[in-house]
């Protein structure tokens, strides 16, 4: 029988680093990681790469290195938090969870940027979130973000992405019937799929009483506190999951869903992130228990099949659906349910696109780095159309292919099922 790992005296007691203590030294340092990790990939920076941060990670807890040593806030920022090594890891590290908890002990010592810390207020403030996105939303009706994505730099680049988030598609105009049998639903509306991508949200809503689920409102629901997460501000992620439980819990809905993958992957976290709270603890784990991505509940359904359309498309896998959420095969169900679809693969689609959430905004010239050979992969493939189902990773993709004079567009792959199921009402299928 082997003997228990040691567990090192921690020089930072107290601290969310210290309490996270068993993952690090659940690393072996194997390096099975370092080629799933895009910023290694792009630096080839030891420091850079799981298991280099993670070795940062146990100084810090065992004092050999300082809470404020600029070299460690560094290597920690430039983490994507793709969580790619979670899937390519032997030993069942949770780097996720590591990294978030590393972010809210550096936190206590250094404040994160200026504009990390307002787009966090912003998000965190219903009201003003929903102004701020109308205002963006009627921008971009004018036509002038489209007109200005090619400015040089970060400007430029930022028009590019909300012009980006306009669908490709023509709006959808059916009434969708189903029989409900499949249970009831409540939808995630989100921050930024609400505000920018509600296309697709409404595609969500008809596409699964399409096949044969119940919609229920759930009118009280925040944002999902993903990005407070991802940043470190875990009190902030927390005060967000306590809201939107109770939203959720009022609605009464059998099962909650997502279309987007960020979301989606701390929705079925809720029950980590408040393990510590005895008053929510139970009611966060029911709570992650009930949570599903939308390509989960329509590939269980089947999907139905609608009526051909005809468009050549590649998938692009988000972050956080395949590598966090383990949902791999279920929208390529959806996609191959479509007639007349012609789906191209994608050389590393597992591969990050550098969007992660505010990262192409705190770290832009790595961001583009880690995008690039992805824009040359979408273009060998000819598609018109790049599906994936995370916000950042439309905007952020759709962006770059606006900028480098690539002409497909992106697109959620709920629109398209939407799309052939409005071509069936439109023929009276």
């Amino acid at each position: 029988m082997s003997e228990p790992v040691a567990v090192p005296a921690c020089a930072i007691p107290g601290t969310p680093l210290a309490n996270a203590t068993a993952g690090i030294m659940a690393c072996v340092h194997c390096g099975f990681c370092l080629q799933a990790c895009p910023t290694y990939l792009a630096l080839g920076d030891e420091n850079d790469s799981p298991r280099g941060r993670i070795f940062l990670m146990r100084s810090l807890a065992e004092g050999d290195l300082a809470l404020d040593d600029p070299s460690v806030h560094t290597h920690i920022d430039r983490c994507l938090g793709c969580r790619a090594c979670e899937t390519a890891c032997p030993s069942g590290v949770p780097y996720g969870a590591l990294l978030e908890a590393t972010r809210a002990t550096l936190a206590q010592v250094v404040k994160p940027p200026l504009r990390a810390r307002l787009i966090l207020a912003l998000f965190a403030r219903r009201g003003l979130m929903r102004a701020v996105v109308a205002a963006a939303r009627a921008l971009r009706a004018t036509g002038i973000p489209r007109l200005l994505a090619r400015l040089p730099g970060d400007l430029g680049f930022a028009f590019a992405m909300l012009a980006s988030s306009a669908s490709p598609l023509s709006r959808a105009r059916y009434r969708s019937r189903g029989t409900g049998a499949r249970g009831s639903v409540s939808l995630l509306r989100g921050c930024v799929m609400e505000g920018l991508f509600a296309a697709a949200n409404r595609a969500t809503e008809r596409t699964l009483v399409a096949n044969d689920y119940t919609m229920v409102p759930a009118p009280n629901q925040h944002c999902c506190g993903a990005l407070h997460a991802h940043a470190g501000d875990l009190e902030g992620a927390r005060t967000l999951a306590r809201r939107n439980i109770a939203a959720f819990e009022a609605a009464g809905a059998e099962l909650v869903v997502t279309n987007a993958a960020g979301c989606g992957a701390l929705l079925k976290e809720y029950g980590h992130l408040l393990a510590d709270d005895d008053a929510w603890s139970a009611r966060a784990a029911a709570f992650s228990a009930r949570a599903r991505d939308v390509s989960e509940l329509l590939a269980a359904a089947g999907p139905r099949v609608g009526a051909p359309i005809s468009y050549r498309v590649t998938y692009d896998a988000p972050c956080h659906l395949q590598h966090a959420q383990r949902v791999h095969a279920e929208p390529l169900v959806v996609l191959d349910a479509i007639p007349g679809l012609e789906r191209v693969a994608l050389v590393d689609s597992d591969q990050c696109c550098g969007s992660a959430g505010i990262y192409n905004l705190l770290e832009p010239a790595l961001s583009a780095a880690v995008l690039a050979p992805k824009i040359a992969h979408i273009e060998v493939t000819g598609a018109t159309l790049v599906v994936t189902g995370n916000p950042g990773c439309l905007m952020q993709i759709g962006a770059a292919l606006c900028r480098a004079g690539v002409p497909a567009r992106t697109v959620h792959p709920v629109e398209l099922l939407d799309a052939s199921y409005a071509a069936a009402a439109r023929s009276g299928r």
